[in-house]
């Protein structure tokens, strides 16, 4: 029986990351004295992780971006000016709880690198177009978070966080991923073997956010068991932000009159998130923090289960031909 390969998973990675997500729950409740050991083998997984993630990227290719101005234009105005809108429409809606409201944030106001294009290619989008927009977003994004964080937050809870912890785990978990990532695109061009290895690289993510599922659930089952009620309160955020972002791409689409397959990269854009990227940032904090991880596995969860249905609504909602 051979390994299922990287098609295979994405198309099982919903119910890959349920049954992570049960399992690990399970697994805490009967030998609750391995939360330390999740939360140790948790760093080296997600440095591993956005090293997989980041080398599908195509990080030495930015100026491609450009090509599609139209797209780029919704893609930019779309993640960065009206998803952020959106999440200020939805802010009074957030639970009250500071660790909450911080996971949403981070959660929610970053597009994602890597669901959006396997969604948008499901639902036979601009999958090119798309990618060569990606490492721009990823850029901007980072420039942007603090900017944001300080607009819904104030100087005042900004200030509370952690900062050198932060900038630390930025450095070691996203920085150095990211730029290991871009020397083996560089090697992938110049040599068969880096083209292999980047391209074997590409069925990591899913399993390795399975296992990453999984330890999160294994070490924070006890901080989820209390915030129950909280967590119920923003899935419904999360539910509302994705209708949103159905209605935001479709509007973008049709106001920049972008072709079908365009129109649909956008709305998939905007309905993904980049959990990945702000999950060690989450765990980074304090204790009295914890639920802000708890927060950005939910809203991936709910994403996905969203997807799902994007898949069947986008294609009919922006037909091909249009």
């Amino acid at each position: 029986m051979s390994w299922p390969d990287r098609a295979a998973l994405e198309r099982q990675q919903v119910w890959i990351y349920l049954a992570a997500t049960l399992l690990g729950l399970a697994a805490g409740a009967a030998a609750p004295g391995v939360t330390a050991l999740a939360e140790a083998l948790l760093w080296p997984v997600l440095a591993l992780l956005l090293l997989a993630t980041f080398s599908q990227v195509p990080l030495t290719h930015i100026a491609e971006a450009a090509r599609d101005a139209r797209l780029l234009a919704a893609l930019l105005i779309g993640n960065f000016l009206l998803a952020p809108l959106l999440v200020a429409l939805l802010w009074p809606l957030v639970p009250a709880d500071p660790a909450i409201r911080l996971g949403v944030l981070l959660v929610l106001l970053l597009p994602c690198t890597d669901w959006s294009i396997t969604f948008t290619h499901l639902a036979r989008g601009n999958t090119a177009g798309l990618i060569a927009a990606v490492p721009l977003l990823l850029l901007a994004q980072m420039l942007l978070l603090p900017a944001y964080l300080w607009l819904f937050l104030g100087s005042g809870e900004l200030g509370a966080l952690p900062a050198g912890r932060l900038l630390l785990v930025f450095g070691l978990l996203i920085a150095a991923p990211l730029g290991l990532a871009w020397l083996l695109e560089r090697w992938a061009e110049r040599a068969p073997a880096g083209a292999r290895v980047v391209r074997a690289m590409g069925a990591a993510p899913v399993p390795l956010l399975a296992l990453v599922v999984f330890l999160i659930a294994l070490g924070q089952g006890g901080v989820l068991a209390g915030a129950l009620e909280g967590l119920a309160a923003v899935a419904g955020v999360f539910v509302l932000f994705l209708l949103g972002a159905l209605g935001l791409g479709l509007g973008l689409a049709r106001a920049l009159r972008l072709g079908a397959a365009s129109g649909r990269a956008v709305v998939f854009s905007l309905g993904t998130r980049n959990s990945f990227v702000v999950l060690p940032l989450a765990l980074a904090l304090p204790a009295e923090w914890a639920l802000a991880a708890l927060v950005i596995v939910l809203q991936s969860l709910v994403e996905l289960l969203g997807m799902l249905l994007f898949l069947r609504l986008v294609p009919r909602l922006l037909p091909a031909g249009r």
